[in-house]
């Protein structure tokens, strides 16, 4: 049973009760808590499930050696991935696209919306490095094109060409494309596009139970007052106020 489990059940118990919010002191509900079994051996999987999705490939290879736990992909991926996403990352589209290339052919060809955002990264780059003409021709030759076959690439098309037309970009209504946030978004996509086709999944489970967590005490909160964990990173038990 994980401490979400205990949230839940906690609120089963609750609801089943009298309607006026039921007190449960830092001892009760520790008592509680130290009740929760958790095997060693799921906490290692999800450490390790972590540290492969976001790529942190040396701190998986130390963590497999100290905990014995085994990753569900091959290691070496994770640099391979993790050149793609740093060369999104610094602006190096063109790189990108072959490492992905080099990793599976088939990512960028049966996904035409990634594929898309990859071109038009490298047209955002192009005007960032203020090469109009050429950004232009590569617009009309790689990207209209697509855009005509799907509406809503032509849209993102038009949104990135305005740029050109701004000699100031802080005053132009869709500045945020040259922002930094901008590459991260698109490695981002590359990213999970890539686990995705190594068969795993593209976003780390931990977040997720966190979220649930949170989820969880949400909705105790409106039947009880209890020890509440409010800082995810230390989840440490706050005093519950009476």
């Amino acid at each position: 049973m994980s401490l979400f489990s205990l949230v839940i059940r906690e609120l089963a118990e609750i609801q089943a009760m009298a309607t006026t919010k039921k007190v449960i002191t830092r001892e009760e509900w520790e008592k509680k808590v130290s009740g929760v079994k958790v095997r060693k051996e799921d906490m290692n999987k999800l450490v390790m499930n972590f540290l492969v999705t976001e790529g942190y490939v040396d701190a998986a290879e130390k963590f497999k050696l100290e905990s014995g736990t085994e990753p569900d992909i091959d290691l070496a991926t994770i640099t391979d991935r993790m050149a793609v996403k740093q060369a999104v990352q610094s602006g190096d589209v063109e790189a990108a696209i072959e490492r992905v290339n080099d990793l599976n052919p088939e990512i960028l060809d049966t996904n035409p919306q990634l594929f898309f955002h990859l071109q038009q990264q490298r047209l955002i780059e192009l005007i960032r490095k203020g090469k109009v003409e050429e950004a232009l021709e590569f617009a009309q030759e790689e990207l209209a094109p697509r855009g005509e076959e799907n509406p809503s690439f032509l849209e993102e098309l038009e949104r990135t060409v305005a740029l050109l037309a701004f000699e100031d970009v802080t005053n132009c209504p869709v500045g945020e494309l040259l922002d930094i946030s901008q590459r991260l978004k698109t490695a981002s996509e590359v990213n999970a596009a890539i686990l995705t086709s190594q068969s795993h999944e593209k976003d780390p489970k931990l977040p997720g139970l966190l979220k649930m967590l949170l989820w969880a005490q949400n909705q105790l909160d409106e039947k009880a007052v209890y020890p509440r964990i409010n800082n995810l990173s230390t989840v440490a038990l706050e005093e519950p106020a009476v």
